[in-house]
């Protein structure tokens, strides 16, 4: 079997957003006919410039190899151009192909990737949300309150908990910019910890509470933000520190009670290593689209194991991410918890030929060959994307206190 050809889909996220602007998709299919997709989670730049970066990949290494011989072809391109390091826009395009990859292997032989690398170890999967806006709102992000108002979030986390989960997200420690890390200011420490107080207060022990932060601040200041949050027992604080010093990240996870968790922005095994040898986190985020695909997060857990470290895979784009994340955490035993877009409907289902099994706060995992499902084309060439918008962007300018 070979790989004979390739398509790439940048797919319009419409209003709300949630998820991002965008979705990159590939498309591998094989000389007998069988069709993989992987979904590649890159930020850095334009979408059409990540697509092309994808056919430039796919054209040098995918067309012509064998889809079963993924730790060759990873390799091939991991060290394409004389690289061989850590490179998150090469990463997460490769991520993409070899998701796709594996779609197609387990295809061929009738099975879910999961039961091809070591077999089904959970028959469920606890799963979180973000506290969203209200998606059926005339305009969503008008009154965004549920970011900055504790009370709203609040109610916010009761309706999720009533609706199935035990774990829900929320940032509020407000925005953040290209000069991160800041100290926070006091009025940042006083949202944050009226966020964690209320929100406890509203779900009692229903639910965990998931602290999220974007790498804002100093290791310093991230303590002081700490110690507000530890009477309220947060399941982590994510990302604290900005992804580059790992050893500034670890004197937070020393300072404090709550476990630390990070990953969204890391590629490969090298640095997900990095961050368990220095001790910077208990909890790792690995985000398929990015990390550097099934087999390669596979590894990741599986040295996060020796670290006792536990793995929820981090989702902020489409479902075919969200598919990959599924086969992982299903056959690995340090799964903590998965993070999902609400319940996986609305614009997620309908991209998915088979949408996302989710019941009472788990996913339950397809027992479908391959990934699980498969990329609704019709819609998503109905819904291209043409805006110029990066998937995320931070403020360019200081955050003024």
């Amino acid at each position: 079997m070979k790989i004979a050809s390739f398509e790439t889909f940048v797919v319009a996220n419409p209003p709300p957003y949630f998820g991002g602007r965008y979705f990159i998709f590939v498309k591998l299919v094989s000389d007998d006919g069988i069709v993989g997709y992987g979904e590649i989670y890159a930020a850095t730049f334009s979408a059409d410039v990540v697509a092309r970066m994808a056919e430039d990949v796919c054209e040098r290494w995918v067309v012509g190899s064998d889809p079963f011989h993924i730790e060759r072809l990873w390799r091939r391109v991991y060290g394409s151009g004389y690289t061989l390091r850590p490179d998150i826009s090469l990463g997460s395009v490769l991520s993409g192909i070899e998701t796709a990859c594996w779609d197609i292997v387990g295809k061929s032989v009738g099975k879910p990737v999961y039961e091809l690398l070591g077999g089904r170890v959970h028959d469920r999967l606890r799963s979180y949300t973000y506290l969203y806006p209200d998606p059926t709102a005339a305009d969503v992000y008008a009154d965004a309150a549920v970011y900055t108002d504790p009370q709203v979030a609040a109610e916010a986390a009761v309706k999720e908990v009533e609706r199935g989960f035990t774990a829900v997200k929320f940032d509020p420690a407000g925005p953040y910019t290209v000069y991160d890390g800041h100290m926070p200011p006091l009025e940042a420490l006083d949202r944050s910890e009226q966020f964690v107080k209320l929100i406890r207060e509203a779900v009692g022990s229903r639910a965990d509470l998931l602290f999220g932060t974007h790498g804002q601040f100093t290791a310093a200041g991230a303590i002081r933000l700490a110690k507000r949050l530890e009477p309220y027992d947060p399941l982590w604080l994510e990302e604290p520190t900005p992804p580059e010093n790992v050893e500034e990240m670890a004197r937070v996870a020393r300072g404090t009670s709550i476990p630390v968790a990070t990953g969204e922005r890391l590629t490969t095994k090298y640095e997900f290593h990095r961050v368990l040898e220095a001790g910077a986190a208990a909890i790792l985020q690995p985000a398929l689209g990015r990390s550097g695909g099934i087999l390669e997060t596979k590894k990741i857990a599986a040295i996060a194991e020796v670290y006792y470290a536990q793995i929820a895979p981090h989702l902020y784009c489409g479902p075919i991410e969200a598919l990959a994340n599924i086969q992982l955490a299903t056959c690995i035993p340090n799964f903590l918890i998965l993070e999902s877009i609400q319940d996986f409907s609305g614009f997620y289902a309908e991209l998915l030929t088979n949408p996302i099994e989710w019941d009472d706060g788990y996913v339950v995992p397809s027992r479908e060959p391959g990934i699980g499902s498969a990329l609704n084309e019709e819609v998503a060439r109905a819904n291209p994307w043409t805006g110029t918008e990066l998937h995320l962007e931070m403020k360019p300018d200081p955050e003024v206190p």
